[in-house]
């Protein structure tokens, strides 16, 4: 059988790092085992489902390369909800529940207070024909709950491995809302079953969820997939991510704080594994160097420095070919391979090269706090063409009619040509100032 993933998040905010992780290991199992990848946006909440987060979750993946290879929207499929629905109250597995939300949260005070688990009792089976019809005349509307078998519940996780529940520790869950309206935990069984879900890769909060689902699987007639609960990913401080928040959402690393796509992918697929985080270029070695094996079951921290790091690290590898394009959207139409190779072992983001274009062609105030040996200098400026050999021949010049060297010789240099006190290597900046300016930042003018 061929490996069949989903990605299946909710509209209903900003994807963060922990959603794009869970999407980013769901698509490097399907590439590895030559399966298919299925983005589903699970929108059966209407209230808070808004198309510009379904449009940011599309944006926010194809950045990051995770094309999908198969489609879904839940909001598409009620008349399947609503026939699976009918099956299973013909059969007897879904049943009316009348209770408000009040009585419930009374019911389940009263379990925890007694230190019992809060466990529907399924009074709601022991109404008659006659407690419903009693029920629906004072405008109550019932919703639907799945009955559970009260025997164990058992899988072998790919990150826990073997995992047991006693059907009896569980509440029957509510499927159906006393609007009509299906719950997740119907519709996602009825999807994965439908469109041939092998394998569910999804958060360790799904754990109870899982148990539950699996009887609704077999309940339906569909296939039970393999299922893989990774742990969740937290913040630096230990703290959980969320949506809602917009805590490290994919949207702001990206236009906000600059990072590249394959720092975050290089980042999210080794964190919590047992491999180090390397940068890497492609896709496609991440997927060569992927086994879901390596996972452990530590909560990962996902640590914002780290990130950055790690981005400067992807620049300083990057060719010039990789990043044309963003040059060209900060205004660089005219940058070429000689100036991104020069100034990028000094970005940590691709914006950052706007200063140093700023520096190689435009006008620079320079810091010209040593004239006279400023001027020795000039006098010995060769004449152009120059090339990555002008700056060792200039300096060995200078040092030998002024007898300064080490940072006595670098630095007033560096300072009039520049403004600054650090920066990429001169040898490779000098070419791209040109003679012209060299010429008059030495002599103290902006140039």
């Amino acid at each position: 059988m061929s490996v069949a993933v989903r990605f299946a998040p909710s509209p209903t905010g900003l994807l963060h790092v922990g959603n794009v992780r869970l999407a980013l290991v769901n698509w490097l199992f399907a590439r590895k085992a030559g399966g298919n990848f299925l983005l589903r946006l699970d929108d059966t909440d209407e209230e808070r489902s808004k198309p510009e987060y379904a449009e940011g979750i599309e944006r926010d993946l194809t950045w990051l390369g995770l094309t999908w290879d198969r489609f879904a929207r839940e909001s598409d499929r009620y008349g399947r909800y609503d026939e699976v629905a009918a099956a299973l109250k013909a059969s007897g597995r879904l049943y009316p529940c009348y209770e408000t939300p009040e009585e419930l949260n009374l019911k389940r005070a009263s379990l925890v207070s007694q230190g019992r688990p809060p466990i529907y009792d399924r009074a709601a089976l022991r109404l008659g024909d006659a407690d419903r019809a009693r029920l629906e005349s004072e405008g109550r509307k019932p919703h639907w709950r799945f009955k559970l078998e009260h025997t164990p519940v058992e899988w072998t996780d790919l990150v826990r491995g073997p995992v047991h529940f006693e059907g009896s520790a569980l509440s029957d869950p509510v499927l159906i809302r006393e609007d009509g309206r299906p719950l997740y935990t119907l519709t996602s069984v009825v999807d994965d079953a439908d469109l041939a879900i092998t394998h569910v890769i999804r958060g360790e909060d799904h754990v109870a969820n899982t148990a539950v689902q699996i009887q609704i699987f077999e309940a339906v007639g569909g296939t039970v997939p393999v299922f893989a609960h990774l742990p969740l990913l937290t913040d630096a401080t230990g703290q959980g991510l969320s949506k809602r928040l917009g805590s490290l959402s994919v949207a702001s690393l990206r236009e906000e704080e600059g990072i590249e796509p394959m720092a975050l992918a290089s980042l999210l697929a080794k964190l919590g594994t047992s491999d180090a985080i390397e940068p890497r270029l492609t896709l496609d070695e991440l997927v060569a160097e992927f086994d879901i094996a390596k996972v452990s079951r530590a909560t990962p921290k996902f640590d914002p420095e780290e990130l950055l790091r790690l981005n400067a690290r992807i620049l300083h590898l990057l060719p010039f070919e990789r990043v044309a394009g963003e040059l060209a959207a900060l205004g660089l139409d005219d940058a070429d391979a000689a100036f991104w190779e020069a100034v990028r072992p000094n970005l940590s983001r691709v914006a950052e090269a706007r200063d140093w274009w700023a520096v190689t062609h435009a006008p620079v105030a320079p810091a010209a706090d040593d004239p006279a040996f400023l001027a020795e200098a000039a006098a010995l400026l060769p004449e152009e063409p120059w090339d990555l050999s002008t700056w060792g021949t200039w300096t060995g010049a200078v040092k030998a009619k002024t007898g300064r060297k080490g940072k006595d010789l670098f630095l007033p240099l560096r300072r009039a040509l520049t403004g600054r006190d650090h920066g990429p290597e001169l040898k490779n900046l000098l070419p791209l100032i040109g003679r012209t300016r060299a010429q008059k930042r030495l002599a103290g003018e902006t140039a």
